[in-house]
């Protein structure tokens, strides 16, 4: 299964570091990564193959959403089907 990571916030030291390493020890495969900033504004998005994981979505999803409280950022996880539908034309 995948799912689509958003990150978004003010930009500052060590967001992708923090983000990145809470997906690994969820042993998460980052498969594409996107990242940028606009006028100190930081925006990331990623593609996640969460099948070699033993933590199922909901809990992925809720251990980054208390990071990005902790480090101060918005995370939403979404499974790729449902970003997908969502972002037809």
């Amino acid at each position: 299964m995948k799912a689509i990571v958003t990150v978004i916030g003010k930009d500052k030291s060590g967001i992708i570091a923090k983000v990145s390493t809470a997906i690994a020890e969820c042993e998460v495969n980052i498969e594409d990564i996107s990242q940028t900033i606009v006028q100190g504004n930081f925006t990331m998005i990623m593609l996640c193959d969460l099948s070699a994981s033993k933590m199922p979505l909901k809990a992925f999803h809720e251990k980054l959403v208390k990071l990005g409280e902790e480090i101060g950022v918005s995370i939403h996880v979404q499974h790729e089907d449902i970003f997908n539908a969502m972002h037809k034309i």
